[in-house]
């Protein structure tokens, strides 16, 4: 992959994703947009891939180790002009088509925030399934004390998150929330010192991967849409869904594997 913005490698069956413009705090351009649906593209074709860490980068500056996430987007990009109405609006849609494809993504997502999440980082955040963040970065939505507003499902998310009053009260205010913070309202899922806080998260991402990866699939397809639905769709739905997995041979592994009292190695099918 020819990859300009972002860093991607796997350690055994977990992709990692690491925004990759420190000078810039991560701040997102156009570039960072096409880089991970790239990513995506490969990661959904790929089997031996069963999760994915999306994080960010830490660099050196004045002797001290510095972190970012993505502090939103590039703000000098947008304040040079030169955007027509039409590209505004295609640059809008780029982001929004990148943070649906992260919330559709067939496997669980991990953000994990490592410093500093703004705007587009916040967005690409919340379309994760699971937000853990160090317990010293930070969260907030900073858009009504620019002129500007929330994109990429924000509206949607915050309130299923963490309730309709706290949500507007996050959005109205741009109040920043530490890593702590963010865990005390239910925004994320775990804080960790900064330097826990990779291990912990791999070692949660490294137990997800060994799930069976169609029964998980299923999980998050159905979990997601459940909201939105009656009980009769939804028992429809689980129903077709258990049918679908006891046809896979991962079904039958794992019946044999709590027969025999070992751990069951899922392939996928």
């Amino acid at each position: 992959m020819n990859l300009e913005t972002v860093v991607y490698e796997t350690d055994e069956q977990v992709g990692i994703v690491r925004l990759n413009r420190p000078a810039r705090m991560n701040a997102v351009i156009e570039q960072m947009y096409l880089d991970l649906q790239t990513i995506m593209d490969e990661v959904a074709k790929d089997p031996n891939v069963r999760v994915l860490i999306l994080t960010g980068t830490s660099w050196q500056r004045d002797q001290k180790t510095k972190q970012a996430f993505c502090a939103g987007a590039d703000l000098k990009e947008h304040a040079a002009g030169s955007r027509s109405a039409w590209q505004k609006r295609e640059y809008i849609m780029l982001a929004h088509e990148t943070t649906r494809r992260l919330h559709d993504l067939k496997m669980p997502v991990i953000a994990v925030v490592n410093g500093p999440a703004r705007g587009a980082g916040t967005e690409m955040a919340l379309n994760c399934d699971f937000l853990f963040m160090a317990d010293e970065a930070s969260l907030a939505f900073s858009e009504t004390g620019l002129g500007t507003f929330v994109g990429g499902g924000v509206t949607r998310h915050l309130s299923r998150l963490i309730g309709m009053q706290l949500a507007k009260y996050l959005v109205y205010s741009g109040e920043v929330l530490s890593g702590k913070q963010a865990v005390a309202v239910g925004l994320a899922l775990r804080s960790f010192p900064i330097d826990q806080l990779f291990q912990e998260s791999m070692s949660f991402a490294r137990r997800l991967s060994k799930r069976a990866p169609v029964s998980m699939a299923f999980a998050k397809d159905l979990l997601q849409a459940a909201p939105g639905r009656d009980l009769r769709t939804v028992l429809l739905a689980e129903a077709e869904a258990i049918l679908a997995c006891m046809n896979t041979a991962d079904w039958h592994e794992g019946i044999a594997s709590f027969a025999e009292k070992r751990e069951p190695v899922f392939e996928g099918k």
